[in-house]
């Protein structure tokens, strides 16, 4: 089978920032990435090294796909192809962890039954099927739930609001500690720029037909569903089907706007990067 590409959608979460997500698509194969928000001064030159690596990885695992890698070898040698670059690159090398560029994954290729999926930390993939069944893909709820509680502790004892708490100093030693786990052992692993990564991608095959709906997004655009209870995932691959992805981009972004310090709604940001695909297996 192949995908069919029925719209795509990608927002920034501030229009003077970086837009950190990006995605690629084609019949072959479709992949999401969200890059980390960076949490030091950029190794790379231009503004944003997370940027730089959502749109490198995106293009990359594209490439391998085409040229007749299995998924898991376009992963690593999308992998080896990023630590390349970015040791050309890099204008110093990273005295610490933290200052690495790391991506969250979705990655999806169809098969002659279905699909294979790939991912790392809170990207997603919501699969509805011809019966109207949806199935969710990856850790993304589950990881978006754990943050949302980081958050409310932090605006417990500190009464600040969560959202913006990456300008505050105090806030920006925390994120740090969390980045420097990245990619070492017990701790999760993440799109980077180092190969031995794609060992610890995890996976999944589905059984789909023709006409299965696939949603792959950020957990920026997820959010729709875990932070906002605007929708569930199965009605939210159906409102993605019916009204269009602009239209919930537009919903997303009104809902952030009604709770500006992720005081109602606990978050780290007001506005995240927001990312969805949305394909037809054929």
């Amino acid at each position: 089978m192949k995908f069919e590409i029925v719209e795509t959608l990608s927002l920034p979460g501030h229009p003077a920032k970086p837009n950190e997500d990006s995605f690629a698509a084609g019949p072959e194969a479709a992949a999401v990435l969200d890059g980390a928000t960076p949490v030091a001064e950029p190794l790379l030159p231009g503004r944003s090294d997370a940027a730089w690596l959502s749109q490198f990885g995106a293009r990359r695992l594209l490439s391998h796909i085409k040229n007749g890698d299995t998924p898991r070898l376009a992963l690593r040698h999308a992998l080896a192809d990023a630590e390349h670059s970015f040791n050309g690159l890099v204008r110093r090398k990273a005295l610490h962890r933290y200052e690495l560029p790391f991506a969250s994954m979705i990655f999806a290729v169809p098969e002659e039954r279905g699909l294979g999926l790939l991912w790392y930390g809170d990207c997603a993939a919501l699969v509805q099927h011809p019966d109207g069944t949806v199935e969710v893909i990856g850790a993304a709820l589950e990881l978006r739930s754990g943050e949302a509680g980081a958050a409310a502790r932090y605006l417990r004892e500190t009464g600040l609001p969560p959202a913006g708490a990456l300008d505050r100093a105090e806030a920006l030693t925390m994120f740090r500690e969390s980045r420097a786990k990245a990619n070492t052992p017990g701790n999760n692993w993440l799109f980077g720029v180092e190969p031995a990564a794609s060992e610890h991608a995890a996976h999944t095959r589905l059984t789909a037909a023709a006409g299965t709906l696939v949603l792959l997004c950020t957990d920026g655009f997820l959010a729709l569903a875990s932070d906002y209870a605007r929708y569930e995932a199965h009605s939210l691959i159906a409102a993605a089907a019916k009204n269009g992805l602009a239209a919930l981009g537009a919903e997303l972004r009104a809902a952030e706007e009604g709770d500006s310090e992720g005081r109602k709604f606990p978050r780290f940001k007001k506005s995240d990067d927001a990312t969805a695909v949305l394909l037809r297996l054929a």
